[in-house]
């Protein structure tokens, strides 16, 4: 036989070795899956229908909050923190085990031994300590009458205060630790304490993890404000870890796919633009088995901290506009401290006419009692008072629109007397006065004259009843809804006033809403209203918001745009414009001519501002009786007056009436604009 022949024989014996060696593998393969199927088949489908998958989310750090100027007004400090993560099953025995074991490693805080335990927290730790004594408590009937609930809760109730007795400091502590890991969901990270956990109890709870079922050293965050003092109120709080999710809005909040225990915004701008800084948590996916035991776990879905807001506002010019309020404050009180004592609270708001963009928005109040400033800037929006002289500009387009009055309309002005009121008058008879004069010398008796001419009376006569239509007010408070007088300002802040409307609809109530004496406007109200003035007619919302910004792994870089907020107009003026232009006018001279009310501060200034000047009466009473006269003194304005960019509105409450009046108003809105246009005071 020659080799080739040998060799084809050959070929077929090995591959037959190599079939045989394959079904022999497969042979012991299918016996192997027999014996698991027959064998322990069961026991491994009872293992496989034990084990269960439960998700749980945990936190991530807020998104950021910058000024316009990128300052960080709202961050995350890193801190040590203390969790606990319970299983299923877990026991109240098991916690108060836990709890005097975390006693040796960690201190809980406390104001002078109290640690804010309740009468039932007491009870519940003697009820552990004491467990056949307590059980005494209810009869084998009663027990079979109540549920396990029920029975408990009975028992408690019958624990004497006398019965416990006094608990040292260390009984105190470790319960306030299972006070802690009771408000623990199973499988759901829970804070023990994240406020001063030092340097030393994080490293003694890592090193003791074996022996602390179910409690995490790690390392969390915590709010931190470096302009809190500056902006308080504004950037607003969040809840603690304690309180988690307020109770009136746990409905809102869960229905959203929050936690119970989750820390959300409360105020201020936290609140307003909470589902955008909260973030997207971690999600982690557990496998227990039959136990409660966690055996596996592994992360479903990836955390990402919240998104970061970029403000309008300007923190270098709240500040200074802080410093003026307070300053001007301190030398009208030094002034006259008699008639200045009331005078306890002073307003402005400083935006953007043309883009709504609020630059600054502050409130100042002063505290005799600790002889101290606090910031209430946020009452610069709900906070109303009667704005006087400065919503003339409103009245007077009112008056062009209803046809009562056209551009040089003129009107002797010389005290009025309706029949059966008091006389009503301007602060001096300024004789013949037409619209510009009117707005420039602050004339009330033109504001009259309009508002009877709206209320059907175009024939005063000297103490004689006017006729007049109640509707009027309604149709002159249209007009004034027109710049946001009246109407909330839709500023996204979760609250605002839209002020206080007057009740009583008569002739003579009308005549002093024409001069700003009844209804009253917030701060913010004021500042929108002479921005759309300033804006053409055009009224804009404000707006604290600026822009969102993604986040990026570089903590101290701001992220790429994911929203700029643009301009929203909220509606235009129905009136001509030349009317517009005829107030802007008016309002120039406020500001710039000779006997405007406000040129002595403007007139020669590098720039040209125009406004409106304030007064309103705000007499104090107690108990019925008046103690002071008083006034609200307020301004109004805006610059360049040609091209606006900035408009502002001062409110300073209650001021005490003297020849020898401060003009803080003025003071503080020459000051505001010598410091946006940065001029040497």
């Amino acid at each position: 036989m020659n080799k080739k022949n040998k060799s084809k024989m050959q070929l077929p014996f090995r591959l037959n070795i190599l079939f045989f060696i394959v079904f022999l593998l497969f042979s012991i393969l299918i016996i192997q899956l027999g014996v698991v199927q027959i064998l322990n088949g069961e026991e491994y489908q009872q293992e496989i229908n034990e084990t269960d998958q439960e998700y749980t989310q945990l936190p991530v750090p807020r998104g950021k909050i910058y000024d316009r100027n990128h300052q960080l007004l709202a961050g995350n400090e890193s801190v040590y923190t203390i969790t606990y993560t319970p299983a299923k099953g877990v026991t109240a025995e098991e916690r108060l085990k836990l709890a005097e074991k975390l006693s040796h490693y960690i201190s809980m805080p406390h104001e002078d031994g109290d640690y804010d335990l309740s009468e039932r927290n007491k009870k519940e730790y003697w009820y552990l300590k004491h467990t056949d004594k307590a059980e005494k408590r209810l009869s084998d009937k009663e027990k079979e009458k109540m549920d396990n609930g029920e029975a408990y809760n009975t028992i408690l109730e019958r624990i004497k205060k006398k019965e416990m007795g006094d608990f040292t400091k260390k009984q105190r502590e470790i319960m306030a630790i299972k006070k802690q890991l009771d408000q623990a969901m199973t499988l759901t990270p829970h804070v023990v304490k994240n406020e001063h956990v030092t340097a030393e109890e994080y490293s003694k709870i890592a090193e003791h993890l074996g022996s602390l079922p179910g409690i995490n050293a790690t390392v969390g965050w915590r709010r931190v404000k470096p302009y809190d003092e500056t902006l308080s109120g504004i950037i607003g709080s969040l809840s603690s870890q304690k309180q988690g999710i307020p109770r009136d809005k746990k409905e809102y909040y869960t229905a959203l796919g929050y936690k119970l225990n989750d820390r959300v915004g409360t105020s201020g701008l936290e609140q307003q633009y909470e589902r955008v800084l909260r973030g997207r948590k971690t999600k982690i996916e557990y496998t227990t088995n039959s136990n409660g035991e966690v055996i596996d776990s592994e992360v479903a879905v990836k955390g990402k901290r919240g998104k970061d807001l970029v403000l309008t506002i300007d923190t270098k010019l709240q500040k200074k506009v802080n410093k003026i309020i307070r300053q001007e404050f301190d030398n009208a009180l030094q002034s006259n401290p008699y008639l200045n004592r009331f005078m306890d609270e002073v307003y402005a708001v400083v935006m953007n006419p043309q883009t709504g963009g609020l630059l600054a928005v502050t409130g100042q109040r002063y505290d005799q009692e600790e002889n101290k400033f606090r910031n209430i800037g946020v009452k610069a929006m709900y906070a109303s008072f009667e704005p006087g002289s400065s919503v003339k500009g409103a009245t007077v387009l009112s008056g062009y629109e209803s046809g009562v009055i056209n551009i040089g309309t003129t009107f002797l002005d010389r005290p009025i007397k309706i029949a059966g009121t008091p006389e009503k008058s301007s602060y001096a008879a300024l004789g013949s006065v037409n619209d510009l004069d009117a707005l420039r010398l602050s004339s009330n008796v033109y504001m009259f004259y309009i508002a009877m001419r709206m209320g059907g009376d175009f024939h005063y006569n000297r103490n004689q009843s006017l006729n007049y239509d109640p509707d009027a007010f309604r149709e002159i408070r249209n007009y004034f809804s027109q710049f946001g007088l009246g109407v909330p300002t839709q500023v996204d802040f979760p609250s605002e006033s839209d002020g206080y409307e007057g009740p009583d609809p008569k002739a003579g109530n009308l005549l002093d809403f024409a001069i700003g004496q009844y209804d009253t406007y917030t701060t913010l109200q004021l500042a929108q209203y002479v921005s759309t003035i300033a804006n053409d007619g055009y009224r804009v919302k404000p707006h604290f918001l600026k822009s969102v910004h993604t986040p990026v792994p570089h903590e101290q870089e701001l992220g790429p745009v994911d929203k700029s907020v643009e301009t929203e107009v909220l509606n235009k003026i129905t009136m001509d414009e030349k009317y517009i232009e005829r107030v802007q006018e008016g309002f120039r001279q406020v500001y710039q001519e000779t006997g405007g009310t406000a040129a002595g501060a403007f007139a020669s200034k590098p720039y040209t501002a125009a406004g409106k000047t304030g007064t309103a009466e705000n007499d104090i009473y107690k108990d019925g009786e008046k103690v002071l006269d008083a006034e609200n003194h307020i301004l109004v304005g805006y610059a360049p007056a040609d091209d606006p960019q900035v408009a502002f509105a001062v409110m300073v409450p209650k001021m005490g009436v003297s020849t020898s009046q401060p003009e803080v108003s003025k003071n503080i809105g020459e000051r505001i604009l010598d410091t946006y246009f940065q001029v040497n005071e």
